[in-house]
C-alpha cells in the first residue's frame, strides 16, 4: 500500500511492556527521546531508564506499566509522523489502557494531560487490586459469549466472576475473586476449554475495580477535553465512540468494571474500514494486537511498528 493509504492505528495495552521497550525508536529518532524526556519531567522520575533498563518487576507493576506503554506508543507515533511513514488517520483503537493512547492520537486531549490520566488510572487500579483478593484466568477454545457466561455462572458461587477481555473467538479472559478464579480453572477444564491462570495484580475489568473507576471519574472531569477529530473505538461497546466528551468519559469509567470487547471492535473495524483500502498498524511497544488480529480476521494483515523498519 502507498503512504497515502488511510491508517487504522492500534494502540497496545498492559502486558506489552518489557525491558528494552521502544529502545530502537528512542535511539534512532530524537523526537521519540524528547517524548520520553517530557514524560519523565512530568512524572518526576526517569521513565526512559525504567523502560530501557528495568528493573522488570517495577516495570510490570500496573502503576508503572501503564505510563510506560502510553509514552512508548506516543513516542513511536511521533517518530513515524516525523519520518513520513503514516498515511491519513482513518480511525484509532486501543486495548484497555491503549484506548487512552487512541483518544490522545485522535485529539481528545494533549499528551501531558493524557499522561496524568494514565498515571492516575494505573495507580488507582494498583490500589484497588491491593485492596481486594482478585485474579484473572485466560480461557482458550471455542469460547462463545454464552458459554463464557455459563462458565462464570457455574464457578462464581457467592463471589465475583465475570468476562473481562473478549480477545478473539478462541480466547476470553475471566476476572474476579481468587476463589472464583480457582473454581473457574476446574469448570473450564470440565467444559473442554484450556484455562490459564494469569500472573496479574488483581481482577481488572470486574466490579472489584469500582474504587478505581470512581477515582478515574473525578480525574476525567479535570481534563481539557476536545471532540476527537478522528473516530475512536470504545472497548465497552466494541463500536465507535459517541464523540461527545461526556459520552467518552462515561465509557472510560465503565471500561474499568466492564469487559473489553476487543474482538468485537476489530470485527466492526474490518467491516467499516476494509483492509484492502486501509492499513492496520500496531504502535510500539509490542506485538500482541498483531497476533490477536490473526485470530480475529486472518485476512487482515497488521503492520507492526514495535521496531523501526
Amino acid at each position: 500500500m502507498s503512504e497515502a493509504t488511510p491508517d487504522i492505528l492500534l494502540c497496545p495495552g498492559q502486558g506489552a511492556q518489557h525491558v528494552g521497550m521502544a529502545k530502537a525508536w528512542f535511539d534512532a529518532h530524537p523526537v521519540a527521546a524528547q517524548t520520553f524526556a517530557a514524560a519523565s519531567k512530568a512524572l518526576d522520575f526517569d521513565l526512559a531508564e525504567l523502560c530501557l533498563q528495568g528493573p522488570e518487576d517495577k516495570l510490570n507493576r500496573t502503576d508503572f506499566a501503564q505510563v510506560a506503554i502510553y509514552v512508548a506508543s506516543v513516542a513511536g507515533y511521533q517518530a513515524l509522523v516525523e519520518k513520513g511513514a503514516l498515511g491519513p488517520l482513518a480511525a484509532t483503537a486501543g486495548l484497555s489502557l491503549g484506548e487512552f493512547t487512541a483518544l490522545h492520537l485522535a485529539g481528545a486531549y494533549d499528551f501531558l494531560e493524557g499522561l496524568e490520566l494514565v498515571k492516575l488510572r494505573g495507580r488507582a487500579m494498583q490500589d484497588a487490586a491491593e485492596a481486594s483478593q482478585g485474579s484473572m484466568v485466560a480461557v482458550t477454545g471455542d469460547v462463545t459469549e454464552d458459554r463464557i457466561n455459563a462458565l462464570c455462572d457455574q464457578a462464581r458461587g457467592d463471589s465475583i466472576l465475570v468476562p473481562a477481555n473478549f480477545n478473539s473467538s478462541m480466547q476470553v479472559v475471566v476476572s474476579g475473586s481468587v476463589d472464583a478464579c480457582e473454581r473457574a480453572v476446574a469448570v473450564a477444564s470440565e467444559m473442554g476449554f484450556k484455562p490459564t491462570p494469569l500472573a496479574v495484580a488483581g481482577a481488572f475489568h470486574s466490579p472489584l475495580m469500582q474504587p478505581a473507576a470512581d477515582r478515574l471519574a473525578d480525574a476525567l472531569d479535570q481534563v481539557n477535553w476536545q471532540t476527537p477529530n478522528t473516530p475512536v473505538y470504545s472497548n465497552v461497546t466494541g463500536e465507535l465512540h459517541d464523540p461527545t466528551p461526556a459520552a467518552i468519559k462515561q465509557k472510560l469509567v465503565d471500561q474499568l468494571t466492564h469487559p473489553v470487547r476487543w474482538s468485537q471492535s476489530m470485527e466492526h473495524a474490518v467491516q467499516t474500514y476494509p483492509p484492502d483500502q486501509h492499513r492496520y498498524a500496531e504502535l510500539p511497544p509490542g506485538k500482541v494486537l498483531t497476533g490477536l488480529m490473526r485470530r480475529i480476521d486472518k485476512a487482515t494483515k497488521v503492520t507492526n511498528f514495535a521496531e523501526p523498519s
